[in-house]
């Protein structure tokens, strides 16, 4: 049976500490601040928006939220993007996706600035991340919240077989450029690679971000496999569950993240934690 990671309980460990560190920089005159821009009336956009504002103001910090109807004009957003980053009160900005198909994702992240980046998706952040260039920067709040994980686990990495299913830029590419970092050895898939299951069934360390329930079954995994379902997925029944098929891979693995109560807390946790990083950064380099 494998051993269940607790993302639930980690996360309440971090977020202990990041209101801790929030709770000092308030004791010199300074409440990090986020910004949240939701386009739409995407149910899961509103809940996950909720979510964060909730745990952000139950934290200490200042947390503002723009809202936007489905049919917003680009200049619009980007307009707000501007009088944010000028804004010395706000350390961080998020824009939630997914955004409707007429606004262009990319002017839209790229308009952020790099230092309020808490997504950690703008070209300048990216590339020192790939570059593995030291000093301080954002890097995706799902990728960090999984390299936690994996951390407190004591999961080796350096050396380790890891297979990511899913080349997203919020997850499988930063997460990518983080484990090469660590020395492990990587390899991205998608959900269109031929013989998957070849690579899979080989990972030491199985990530998978595809969107699809129940994509990875237990034949696509190594007997003893550290795995990491980032899926959050509705079946019919509107049960939520993961990329994995859980009840079936579950018993070979040896550590395994369960989808509610894995990666899903640790993202949010993660995204707390690096707007308090932000706003010591910005102030203290």
């Amino acid at each position: 049976m494998a051993i269940l990671i607790d993302g639930k309980q980690l996360a309440q460990k971090v977020n202990a500490q990041t209101q801790q560190r929030a709770a000092e920089l308030q004791d010199q005159g300074i409440t990090p601040g986020i910004a949240v821009i939701l386009v739409g009336d995407d149910p899961a956009s509103q809940i996950y928006t909720r979510n964060k504002h909730r745990l952000a103001v139950q934290m200490g910090l200042k947390s503002d939220l723009y809202r936007f109807p489905t049919d917003v004009k680009q200049a619009t957003v980007l307009g707000t993007i501007k009088e944010l980053n000028a804004d010395d009160d706000i350390d961080a900005i998020i824009v939630q996706e997914p955004l409707p198909d007429h606004l262009d994702a990319v002017t839209i992240t790229n308009a952020i600035r790099p230092d309020k980046d808490v997504d950690g998706l703008h070209p300048s952040n990216l590339g020192k991340l790939f570059a593995n260039q030291p000093g301080h920067y954002p890097v995706a709040c799902t990728p960090r919240g999984i390299m936690r994980i994996l951390a407190h686990y004591e999961v080796p990495l350096a050396g380790a077989n890891v297979v990511i299913v899913g080349r997203s830029i919020l997850v499988g590419k930063p997460l990518l450029a983080l484990l090469n970092n660590a020395n492990a050895t990587v390899t991205m898939a998608g959900r269109h690679t031929q013989d998957l299951h070849q690579l899979t069934e080989q990972a030491d360390i199985l990530i998978v971000a595809t969107g699809i329930a129940h994509f990875i079954g237990a034949d696509a995994v190594k007997k003893g496999a550290v795995v990491i379902d980032v899926g959050m997925d509705r079946l019919p029944s509107g049960k939520l569950t993961g990329d994995v098929d859980f009840d079936a891979v579950e018993p070979l693995a040896k550590m395994i993240t369960p989808v509610p109560g894995g990666v899903g807390p640790m993202t949010i946790a993660s995204l707390m934690e690096q707007t308090v990083d932000l706003a010591e950064w910005r102030r203290n380099g």
